[in-house]
């Protein structure tokens, strides 16, 4: 079937094929045994520190690979191709799973809390977002701590690999401009889609080991590094304190998850690259470029303006400046201090920078820095036709042809995207909030930041107060932003389940 000459909201009705739920409920079960298995980790943590949880997390991890198993044994066959639709299902599909099964500990411990605010938390982890309902984390047992923290990067990694094989597929928002040879509809799909993000978890693993020595040396102690890490790389933004990183005041730490930060918002496939064929690649990148110049074009006026409406000296407010801003546009929801008291015009450029998001292909969220790219190379190059109208324009990107399908896609996404938090925060309104919890809380959720803005949910609260239908709603919120919102919507269309 071709994907050729299809709007960006088109796609094939489903067949009725058994093929179509097998492959959804193969790959369900592939993330189920990862997922128990990873649930051994907490179990080895906490025998290690006498804490009795470690029997919750072996019980949860046996039975979760059982099912997988079975979904797998029961469902393995020679599959090739992926289809359009099978891309819908899979990709909505395990990110409720994950989330549902990864709340299990959460439930069964010693938290004390309640089955909404379990998976408001496992699927804050698994969409990285960052947002908890959590408090005490100082002395919360750390099997539960390093287990946030893994939930944050398996999402990390499948975030990857569906951004880069999934997504393009799809055509979600322009992202069929990434679309690579490795990952074309065709006989071969699973096989060099398998090859490819074997390569790229050999890669995240690698980094996050990185990040962890350096956060060692660092000052921090072994377990705090590797949680650290783990939710770095993901740019997910769990931490081991209440205070989150400004519970180390260290400037080394600071900048160490600065670096890791940015690294965790790289395209992936740019890092393979690198390995390959030099820097080049990298710094050529038009994404990644835009990237860096809007991070600096931020922190630098943004830095001297703390130091001159602060008692923070130019270092500190360097140091301060740097760290939150690419905490908020990376989406990853550290804080080092609550930078809500900078000033009013902080907060509104916080609030705004939440949106942005790093590089297609990254960990990180967002509307993502090539959407906007996009609409600017689509105005201009519509306003040169109005101006020259007998001219022909090519507009390019990454020295890929921009096609009229390609704008249409970003600026649908881009205009859903702001319905979407419109809506959100409507919701969220009505269900009591007040108007600065609500839009922040909406907009954090959708980008899957974390913190929001204001005493409730700003960088020093949680989301541990809010009624629970709008935990719900963020919840659906985070999951809506991290899979591009059309991965979900389109589910709830009649066209798309018929035969």
């Amino acid at each position: 079937m071709s994907l050729t000459n299809k709007t960006p909201l088109e796609i094939p009705a489903l067949n009725g094929d058994n093929d179509n739920l097998g492959i959804v409920f193969f790959n369900i079960g592939i993330f189920l045994i990862i997922l128990g298995l990873c649930m051994f980790i907490p179990v080895a943590v906490d025998i290690n520190s006498h804490n009795p949880d470690w029997r919750v997390f072996a019980l949860c991890g046996g039975l979760v690979t059982a099912i997988g198993g079975l979904l797998y044994l029961a469902n393995k066959r020679n599959y090739k191709s992926l289809s359009v639709k099978q891309g819908f299902l899979i990709t909505t599909t395990t990110w409720i799973t994950i989330p549902l099964v990864g709340s299990l500990p959460f439930i069964f411990s010693d938290l004390d809390i309640s089955f909404t605010d379990a998976f408001f938390e496992a699927i804050s982890g698994v969409t990285t977002t960052g947002s908890t309902v959590l408090s005490g984390l100082d002395g919360m047992p750390p099997g539960i701590l390093i287990w946030r923290s893994l939930l944050q990067w398996l999402g990390g990694v499948g975030i990857i690999v569906m951004g880069i094989a999934i997504m393009p597929l799809l055509k979600i928002g322009g992202m069929q401009l990434f679309r690579t040879e490795a990952f074309d509809v065709s006989e071969n799909f699973i096989p060099r889609s398998t090859k490819l993000a074997a390569s790229l978890s050999v890669l995240y693993v690698g980094l996050t080991t990185m990040c962890a020595t350096a956060l060692t040396l660092a000052g921090m102690t072994p377990f705090e590094a590797i949680c650290h890490a783990l939710t770095t790389i993901s740019t997910g933004g769990f931490s081991t304190s209440d205070a989150s990183i400004g519970h180390f005041d260290s400037a080394a730490i600071d900048y160490v998850i600065s670096i890791f930060m940015v690294v965790g918002s790289i395209p992936f496939v740019l890092y393979l690259k690198l390995m390959h064929s030099g820097p080049k690649y990298v710094f050529c990148d038009q994404q990644v470029r835009g990237f860096l110049l809007v991070l600096a074009s931020i922190i630098g006026p943004l830095s001297i303006y703390l130091y001159l409406n602060s008692d923070y000296n130019l270092a500190n407010s360097f140091r301060y400046v740097v760290f939150n801003v690419i905490s908020v546009i990376t989406g990853t929801g550290y804080a080092s201090t609550d930078y809500t008291l900078w000033g009013n015009l902080s907060a509104v450029i916080f609030f705004f920078i939440m949106f942005i998001g790093g590089c297609s292909g990254s960990t990180s969220c967002g509307i993502k820095i090539f959407r906007f790219q996009i609409m600017i190379i689509t105005i201009k190059n519509y306003l040169k036709k109005y101006f020259y109208p007998n001219g022909i324009f090519v507009s390019k990107y990454n020295n890929h042809k921009v096609t009229d399908t390609v704008s249409s896609s970003v600026f649908v996404f881009i205009f859903l995207f702001f319905m979407s938090f419109i809506f959100i925060s409507l919701c969220l309104i009505l269900l009591g909030l007040d108007f600065k919890t609500a839009i922040s809380g909406a907009g954090t959720a959708l980008s899957n930041v974390g913190p929001g803005i204001g005493n409730v949910i700003g960088p020093a609260g949680n989301f541990e107060t809010l009624p629970d239908t709008a935990k719900w709603v963020l919840s659906f919120a985070m999951l809506l932003g991290r899979l591009e919102i059309l991965s979900v919507l389109v589910l709830m269309s009649t066209r798309f389940w018929k035969n």
